[in-house]
């Protein structure tokens, strides 16, 4: 994640990191990106099954029992064993993770273990009543997707009335004290619609938004051509630090982030080197704090049925299945040879990657798109929108 208000805006100072001491146990949620020790956050996808069609769904979900997930037992076991192992967020994701009826009494167990607790969801289930039971039990945050205005929405979705029920979820949050945020997938069908998106967090006073880059995964692979060019990126991001600047301006700020390409933030000190240069040094030590992608470092995944991913996105490769072995043994597995380069993947990414000045704060971007274009999992990532002149090639 790479936080818009945080580093443009300046809403993190290095100096909040290190009064921390820079360790996961230690830092506020707002500030885990930033973790020296890395110790993971992981989504756990706690079901298969969603009750919409989404067009860019990575796990390619439908409306229908499996008969392979983890039972609240095995769920029980993996996450005492996640808060063992010191991982200070656990995800709750899908599929609709609102679909398992134990969700609760998961979330509860992670609570009580000491674990900040989070549920990624359409938010089409969430009533009045499973809001107030979510409050009572401290979760910490609920992440809605919203893929533009209404007629958008539902399309994407596959679902017509998606969109009201999704903004219905957001407000039974608000209502029972729930802090909520918005989820938004940007491809061009939608990317002309991120205004709308900003109206809404002013509107519906939303606290946070998180812009996702597409990941060509799942029923997602099938949407390379609908990625935005790296113009079209550019001018994105561009717009989002704009209308976050609007709202730190007016005295409104919004927490805003741009997830799943690391390019976003040395593009944001680029511009901010042109802008506010004593402000650019401070958001590089940042970035440098943040170290980029973190798949299979900082960020880990279960899937519904067990096994061990890198992250939600990259599900063609396991490390292992929780069924047969703890995540915590899993993770810090390193005869695993991916693994093990994972850890240090700075140092086995090719082309243009390999030579990039920003290699350090950026990480090599994502793993699963480079593979998923060239089957080559240290290719250079294709949705990497710097130029030759801002990587340093000669």
């Amino acid at each position: 994640m790479i936080g818009i208000s945080k580093l443009y805006c300046g809403g993190a100072e290095p100096s909040d990191v290190l009064r921390y001491e820079a360790e996961s146990e230690k830092l506020p949620s707002h500030l885990l990106q930033f973790s020296k020790d890395k110790r993971p956050v992981v989504v756990w996808n706690v079901t298969r099954r969603c009750n919409l069609k989404c067009a860019h769904c990575y796990s390619n979900s439908q409306n229908v029992q499996y008969s392979d997930e983890l039972d609240t037992e095995e769920g029980k076991g993996l996450i005492s064993d996640l808060a063992s192992f010191g991982c200070p967020v656990i995800l709750f994701s899908g599929g609709e993770p609102l679909m398992r009826k134990d969700l609760h009494e998961l979330i509860q167990l992670a609570v009580d273990k000491g674990m900040r607790a989070v549920i990624s969801t359409n938010g089409t289930l969430i009533t009045k009543e499973k809001a107030q039971i979510f409050s009572k039990i401290g979760l910490s945050y609920v992440g809605v997707s919203i893929d533009g205005t209404r007629e958008t929405h539902d399309r994407f979705r596959g679902v017509s009335g998606a969109y009201d029920a999704s903004l219905r979820g957001i407000r039974n949050c608000q209502e029972a004290g729930i802090k909520v945020g918005l989820r938004f997938t940007m491809t061009k069908g939608n990317y002309s619609e991120i205004p709308h998106i900003f109206d809404l967090l002013e509107e519906k006073d939303i606290p946070r938004a998180c812009f996702y880059h597409l990941v060509y995964s799942g029923r997602g692979s099938t949407l390379v051509d609908e990625d935005l060019s790296h113009t079209e990126t550019r001018d994105v991001i561009n717009m989002i630090m704009d209308k976050t600047r609007e709202f730190f301006e007016k005295g409104q700020p919004k927490e805003i982030l741009t997830v799943d390409n690391h390019a976003d933030g040395p593009y944001i000190y680029l511009r901010l080197l042109r802008e506010d240069p004593t402000r650019a040094e401070k958001v590089l030590e940042l970035l440098k704090m943040n170290g980029g992608n973190n798949s299979g470092r900082g960020i880990g995944c279960v899937s519904w049925d067990g096994e061990v991913y890198a992250d939600q996105f990259w599900r063609n490769i396991s490390f292992g299945n929780i069924r047969k072995r703890p995540f915590s043994k899993i993770w810090l597995d390193t005869s695993n040879e991916l693994m093990a380069q994972l850890k240090d993947k700075k140092s086995h990414v090719k082309g243009r990657c390999a030579t990039c000045r920003w290699l350090d704060v950026c990480g090599g971007n994502f793993r699963a798109r480079a593979e998923s274009v060239s089957g080559d999992i240290w290719a250079p990532d294709p949705a990497c929108y710097l130029t030759d002149e801002e990587t340093g090639k000669r």
